[in-house]
């Protein structure tokens, strides 16, 4: 597993598999398999996968050092970027479908609503993460300070749970909150228990000891 993890042709692969949901979102909108309401069905699709991408990037770490598995840590910062990548889709399908494009509009809407202002106030802070997270801007910051700001990446889950919550409080429906919010508590709460641990003897645990270059957390 640990040389497939580091063949030539894993990075491309995961970049494909999380192209996947894209693709079906195009093809079930072209062949009409979005429901009576397309629109709404499609921007809740594209909030559910910014979620599921979401808890993908904060399940690495865990993953990483449970299995001792540090060739995974190759695919941080890609799965990250695909978290913004389906915000930004996610932003994209509300302005368009609800808002028709219209920013007085859509900066009212934000005013009004709690829920699209958490999700907002998420994006920004994935937009941040991004932004930050090449190599050129490490070395600008440095690790420590690096490190420090990717830890936004603690209060964009909080957010979005939270974004979920409101946006499903007014059918009073919380069966999938509940359930994105206990996997997201049990892939935190892990950090938490780990970070008061002492590192185990041998097994890298920064990016310096690994010798690769640092990753959104």
């Amino acid at each position: 597993m640990r040389k497939l993890l580091l063949h030539p042709a894993a990075k491309p692969l995961v970049f494909v598999l999380c192209l996947f949901p894209l693709v079906w979102l195009v093809v079930a909108t072209a062949t009409n398999q979005m429901g009576a309401n397309p629109a709404e069905a499609l921007i809740r699709a594209t909030g559910d996968w910014t979620l599921r991408a979401l808890c993908l990037v904060l399940a690495v770490t865990p993953l990483r050092v449970l299995t001792a598995t540090p060739q995974l840590a190759r695919f941080r910062r890609m799965l990250g970027l695909f978290v913004f990548f389906y915000g930004v889709l996610h932003l994209l399908s509300y302005a368009w479908f609800d808002m028709g494009f219209d920013l007085a509009d859509i900066l009212r809407d934000i005013a009004k609503r709690p829920f699209i202002l958490v999700g907002s106030l998420a994006l920004l802070l994935l937009a941040l993460l991004a932004g930050t997270s090449f190599n050129r801007a490490i070395k600008a910051l440095g690790g420590k300070r690096w490190q420090a700001l990717h830890r936004a990446v603690y209060a964009v889950a909080g957010l979005a749970i939270l974004h979920f919550f409101w946006m499903r409080a007014g059918k009073n429906d919380f069966a999938e909150v509940a359930l994105y919010a206990a996997i997201l508590a049990v892939l935190l709460g892990w950090r938490v228990w780990h970070r008061w641990r002492r590192p185990q003897p041998g097994l890298a645990t920064t990016p310096r000891e690994r010798g690769t270059p640092a990753r959104l957390p």
